[in-house]
């Protein structure tokens, strides 16, 4: 690196020889060193036998009298022993660890399997009973005691293991094997005892639903409702001990379900959930509904579906009374519970009860006002309102009360911090269908005046606009544009009004009126506005292009001279003087046409103008526009001509500031530019342009670049040479400066 850049690379192409990444672990594995591994001894006769043994065990020895509390190092020394047949000399290391170590599971565990292995099956009776004499907590001994007895097909002796492993009271999974090892040799009855047995230790209600469905899948229905019976009167009536046995009562209604006995199944249920608290008894209630979905009528259904999904509303709104979506939901819940009811042509006491559910939970809902003053936490809050007023409106049919409802909560909001449109309005429209008109007015005008707001005064007109008062929309529009005068959108909305109303000497001085503002939002829209407007409606060319002239001056953008430039080369409709003469409707609408030359004197002063100011790309966009002109009202030569000035894209290289690197850059260069520039290079890359055509011509390739004109003068030869030792000269001291030809040479 020099003066502290990143060495170019000079040669970014890829190495002949490519080198993947399982060639490197290849490689690498082949080169790694062979582990070591110990030479392998042969025992030829009896004397090494006992010499190899003896050095064996007096290493053994040396192990387990430095880590005599290792019952790793006593099993590998007994192990081995045993591995050499010497049981006797096994068993007593093993004795010797045990008196270490006597709790170790581990170590009775390798005991038992060695003389298993061995064949010892006394022994291994022998000691499985030490150890579970020793260690009655240990289930995994009393496992492997119970599976040796089994496994010796002593049936007898593995129950009467069981029965010592039992009077300690051991945890399910116990007494759960117990019952499969009396199932496996068909002892049902044994088994059932065996249930009574767990049920007297450990009471719990999946365990008298376990043996229930044992006694079910025996066949032994009366005997399953006896035990669901004893259980629900062992759990008793109240509130915690039934919550307690929900398990039981819902397996209960499910085994009365199998049996196709759907109404024992359906009081099992409403017995539960008539003591319980909605909150407690969701899992039940969840089972309850999918029951009556599969076995009740439809009403039921959906009384069952209903009151679950009120369950869940009422926990989600006690948790958070502001969560403004659960309320919408619920309130939702209860229209619907409405509709269904009289749909299906309830009673009036019926109707009655739940419209006074919805109101319920309407009032509960806007009881939680939101905190602070920040309009924000309002606008969920807000909806429910307005909700509330249109169920009052369209499903009581009570118009006083929706009334109520507006005023209440237009009372309530904070106007003179924020405000909403929307309440405003809706109050003010339900006023309208109560034919109440002066109340609607005097509404907005309220609101107008205390908060006055956009969307109010596009609310206000509108209503205006429905009803035909074409005065009072004027003076509200009048009002409007006094709150904002820079509202571009107003400006023409209140001018295509005077439009409609073919008052056209109004619109335009709206139009007028408008643009002559110091500021507005978006100046663009009003100035396209009031252009179109003389040109659609007035159809007067001298206005329109005064309007140009002035939009010229004020912005001087490029799509302006493009737009003033179309318009002088377009046709426009007749003056309206000359169309109200002429009224045949029938007859195609006559149309001024557009004048050429003028279009392209437009386009001149735009060129000239953007080059003034030096922007480049509005230039060749403004050539662009003039050469699709050109294209369709130009001559051969006009089209020319507008080629010529057409630019071509350049690189200029210049040293980053930051990095230190040289970059390069691609710019626009035009003809004209680099003939006022540089008149020599350009009338060198003149010559050099004429040359290619030349070249093209003859190869019947592509044609002359553009951006320039070659050279159609001879030029003598000796003035040729001076051109060309200049520009190589002035290239070699302009290094930096490199100017592509679109073809890319």
């Amino acid at each position: 690196m020099q003066d502290g850049r990143a060495p170019r690379i000079r040669n970014r192409a890829p190495a002949a020889i490519q080198i993947t990444a399982e060639q490197l672990l290849r490689e690498a594995q082949e080169r790694q060193e062979s582990t070591f591994r110990a030479p392998k001894q042969r025992v030829e006769d009896f004397e090494e036998l006992h010499e190899y043994r003896g050095r064996k065990r007096k290493e053994f020895e040396e192990r387990v009298r430095r880590t005599r509390g290792s019952i790793k190092e006593w099993t590998q020394y007994a192990n081995w022993e045993a591995s050499q047949n010497e049981f006797d000399r096994s068993r007593s290391i093993f004795e010797r660890a045990l008196d270490v170590d006597p709790r170790s599971v581990q170590l009775w565990l390798s005991y038992t399997e060695m003389e298993l292995k061995s064949r010892n099956v006394q022994h291994a009776r022998n000691l499985f009973d030490r150890a579970v004499t020793l260690l009655p907590r240990v289930d995994q001994l009393w496992y492997k005691y119970v599976y040796l007895e089994e496994l010796l097909q002593n049936v007898p002796g593995a129950r009467q293991v069981f029965e010592r492993w039992m009077q300690w009271e051991p945890d399910d999974k116990a007494w759960q094997a117990y019952i499969k090892m009396e199932e496996r040799y068909d002892e049902s009855d044994r088994a059932s005892v065996i249930y009574e047995r767990w049920i007297a230790v450990r009471p719990d209600p999946r365990v008298w639903v376990k043996w229930a469905k044992f006694e079910e899948e025996r066949g032994k229905l009366d005997k399953a409702r006896e035990v669901f019976q004893t259980a629900l009167q062992f759990f008793g009536d109240e509130e915690e001990q039934v919550e307690k046995a929900q398990a039981v009562f819902n397996a209960f209604a499910k085994m009365e379900t199998r049996l196709k006995e759907y109404e024992r199944a359906r009081v099992i249920y409403k017995f539960a959930l008539s003591r319980l608290p909605r909150s407690k008894s969701a899992n039940l209630y969840a089972a309850y509904t999918k029951f009556e979905k599969q076995h009740g009528t439809r009403s039921i259904v959906e009384s069952t579906v209903h009151g679950k999904r009120r369950i869940q509303y009422e926990d989600e709104v006690s948790q958070d009374g502001r969560n403004y979506d659960v309320w919408f939901d619920y309130v939702r819940l209860e229209e619907g519970a409405l509709r269904t009811l009289r749909e299906e042509g309830g009673t009036k006491e019926e109707e009655d009860a739940a419209m006074e559910r919805v109101r319920d939970v309407y009032e509960r809902a806007v009881a939680h006002v939101p905190p602070g003053q920040e309009k924000r936490h309002w606008r969920r809050y807000i909806f429910l309102w307005l909700e509330y007023a249109l169920f009052e409106e369209i499903e009581t049919k009570d118009y006083d009360r929706a009334r109520q409802v507006y005023r209440t909560v237009l009372n309530l909001v904070p106007h003179k911090q924020f405000t909403f449109a929307k309440l405003w309005i809706m109050a003010a429209k339900f006023e309208t269908r109560q034919l109440d008109l002066m109340a609607a007015r005097k509404m907005l005008g309220t609101a107008i005046g205390m908060c006055p707001k956009e969307s109010l005064f596009k609310g206000y007109i509108q209503l205006e606009m429905d009803l035909r008062e074409f005065d009072r929309v004027r003076t509200l529009y009048e009002k409007y544009l006094e709150y904002d005068p820079t509202n571009s959108a107003a400006w023409i909305k209140y001018a295509e009004l005077e439009t409609a109303l073919e008052d056209f000497t109004r619109a335009e001085a709206i139009f007028e009126l408008g643009v002559s503002q110091a500021s507005l939002s978006m100046p663009e829209i009003l100035w396209k506005a009031y252009i179109d407007f003389e040109v659609d409606e007035q159809g007067d060319r001298e206005k329109t292009r005064s309007l140009y002239e002035r939009l010229v001056v004020l912005s001087g953008h490029h799509k302006v001279w493009i737009s003033y430039a179309e318009f002088e080369g377009s046709s426009i409709p007749l003056p309206r003087a000359m169309r109200e003469e002429d009224e045949d409707e029938d007859a195609e609408p006559r149309v001024v046409a557009g004048d050429p030359e003028l279009a392209r004197q437009v386009f001149e002063r735009g060129y000239k103008d953007l080059k003034v100011k030096g922007l480049k790309a509005e230039r060749a966009a403004l050539l662009e526009s003039w050469k699709a002109f050109e294209q369709e009202h130009g001559s051969e030569s006009d089209l020319a001509k507008v080629e010529g000035m057409m630019p071509i894209i350049g690189r200029k290289q210049h040293v980053d500031k930051e990095t230190g690197q040289v970059v390069e850059d691609w710019e626009l260069v035009f003809a004209d530019d680099e003939r006022e520039a540089n008149p020599r290079s350009f009338k060198f890359l003149q010559m050099a342009h004429a040359w290619k055509h030349s070249q093209a011509k003859k190869s019947g390739g592509p044609g002359i670049l553009s951006g320039f004109t070659p050279a159609t003068a001879s030029v003598p030869e000796s003035t040729q040479n001076d051109d060309v030792r200049m520009e190589d000269r002035r290239e070699q001291e302009d290094s930096h400066s490199d100017v592509a030809s679109s073809d890319g040479e």
